[in-house]
């Protein structure tokens, strides 16, 4: 029978490290946090203004419908940082960046449990870390952030309870399996994952189904307590939600396909695959369009991670068969290809958008483990090796990782952060409209129109109003939102989320001596975030 290696305890050394890269890890997520991205997207916004309505009516759910619906559990969360920070940019990001970083120490725990190596573990969290794809998502108030967070945690203790056999492992990873229903449309597709790796769990452990079922049943349970409340909305309460808006951009929609789904679906499959080392997601809240989401160095350890994995898993699938041989190496491979394409599903089987690195942020998981395959291989090399190779291997190693690290910071914090495509991208206007608001005068009366024809009901916003409502809800003084019925008194200030030179003309004939102001919060340095006010003069 297979015995995994003994592990060693841990050094000093390790955690110092590994403490240093999570404090990194912070740092990058958090640092500069209200002004990088420019904006807040109205989609982000979104869910602030349901944690703010949670907030003051106490109505916490599990799936808020409204935006396409959205799994509460994010929200919810985001409901305690606005009440200690306030309906601000921090408020409304801090989970993301808890989230982000508490991930890179679920890849540590999980690579140096799969991989019987610290050093593993330090080369994931390290990359994980450093990368744009991971920074990006980690300062953006999306719920997908928790996916990684999740499946990271989970599968460590799933094998961390295989080489323990202890009932606890696999309760807590049923139980964080159970709560990843409560994050994100795609982790729906996850559990397939546990049913491609069952074969190579049989093949690979003598009599595992024997020795297993009660930890399985463990499992179960776990997943179906934290579950349960999701199911139970879904499938008795709300079964409408379930499809959310996936059918809609689905490939097997004959809108979407045009009555040919193969050749979509080659299409779709193709654009997913390349966005790794080619051609990356061309939105700019996602990436920095047009290049890969991985840098070139880590996107050459994962073609190497990813090449080398599968032709272990096919040699020892060959081994199993002839020779009766037995290595839970084959789990591992089944985990990392079998996590890849399952979380893959729900990019290429959509047609919009594509490629689209938030629909399979799933995948940051086994691509940086695979990418740890390939540069374990060459920190082996260089620890087994004469001094002149093992120099060679080492200073390959250090230019790539500080290589992919600089590289990733630059592009984020430099190109991205001044460019006006990006700041474009995440409506750095509306944001800017509620920063200038908060900038007024308390005894500035304000006017403030969400749609041409005035919303009756605040709460049911245009989309584009999020960002604006959220950052002035309760914090700005003397503001008004224009309804069908207002009655306008000056002298006031009348903003127009998006302006309407007919509306404004109608101001001016009914408020003689009004005036237009342009406000360029920017300066000349970034354009397009500038917006138009209307002053309002005294009654006569």
């Amino acid at each position: 029978m297979f015995k995994h290696p003994v592990h060693r305890p841990h050094h000093i050394a390790t955690w110092i490290i590994l403490t240093l890269i999570l404090v990194f890890a912070f740092t990058v997520r958090i640092y500069h946090i209200d002004s990088v991205p420019a904006g807040i997207y109205p989609d982000e916004a979104a869910n602030g203004v349901d944690a703010l309505n949670a907030i003051e009516t106490g109505d916490y759910k599990l799936f808020y419908p409204a935006n396409y619906g959205r799994e509460g559990l994010y929200i919810n969360l985001q409901t305690l940082s606005i009440r200690l920070f306030g309906n601000t940019i921090l408020g409304l990001k801090l989970w993301s960046v808890l989230f982000g970083t508490f991930s890179v120490l679920g890849i540590y725990l999980l690579s140096k449990e799969l991989f019987h190596r610290r050093s593993a573990g330090i080369l994931s969290a390290f990359m994980l870390a450093t990368s744009y794809w991971a920074i990006n998502f980690s300062r953006i108030a999306f719920r997908a952030i928790l996916v990684t967070f999740i499946l990271s945690f989970s599968f460590y203790f799933f094998f961390r309870g295989l080489r323990t056999k202890k009932f606890h492992d696999f309760l807590i990873s049923g139980a964080i399996f159970g709560v990843g229903l409560h994050t994100y449309i795609a982790f729906r597709v996850a559990p397939i994952i546990f049913i491609l790796l069952l074969p190579a769990l049989i093949l690979s452990y003598e009599n595992f189904l024997k020795r297993y079922y009660k930890h399985a049943l463990f499992f179960f349970l776990g997943a179906f307590i934290t579950a349960l409340p999701m199911f139970y909305n879904f499938f008795i309460l709300h079964p409408e939600d379930f499809e959310s808006r996936s059918a809609q951009i689905s490939i097997f929609s004959p809108e979407i396909n045009h009555g040919d789904v193969i050749g979509t679906l080659a299409r779709t499959f193709s654009l997913s695959l390349i966005k790794y080392n080619f051609f990356g997601d061309q939105n700019w809240r996602h990436n920095y369009p047009p290049y890969p989401i991985l840098d070139p160095f880590v996107g050459t350890f994962f073609l190497a991670g990813f090449l080398f994995t599968l032709w272990q898993a096919v040699t020892l699938i060959g081994r199993r068969i002839r020779n009766k041989d037995r290595d839970v190496r084959l789990v591992i491979d089944f985990l990392l290809l079998g996590s890849f394409f399952v979380m893959l599903i729900p990019e290429f089987l959509t047609g919009e958008g594509l490629p689209h690195a938030l629909r399979s942020i799933g995948t940051q998981l086994p691509v940086f483990l695979m990418a740890t395959l390939a540069v374990s291989w060459i920190l082996q090399k260089a620890m087994h090796s004469q001094t002149g190779a093992r120099i060679a291997f080492f200073s390959i190693l250090i230019i790539a990782l500080c290589g992919s690290a600089i590289f990733n910071l630059t592009k984020y914090f430099v190109f991205f952060a001044n460019s006006p495509a990006a700041a474009g991208s995440f409506n750095e206007n509306y944001t800017n409209m509620g920063r200038y608001l908060l900038s007024l005068p308390a005894d500035t009366k304000k006017y403030v129109l969400f749609d041409e024809k005035g919303n009756d009901n605040h709460l049911n916003l245009p989309v584009y109003a999020h960002p604006i409502y959220f950052l002035t809800y309760g914090r700005v003084a003397n503001m008004e939102i224009v309804r069908s019925d207002t009655v306008i008194h000056g002298p006031a200030l009348f903003l127009m989320i998006n302006y309407n030179d007919e509306i404004a003309k109608k101001i001016e004939k009914f408020s003689p001596g009004a005036s237009i102001e342009r406000i360029d919060m920017n300066g000349p340095d970034r354009p397009g975030g500038d917006f138009n006010i209307i002053l309002l003069p005294g009654n006569k």
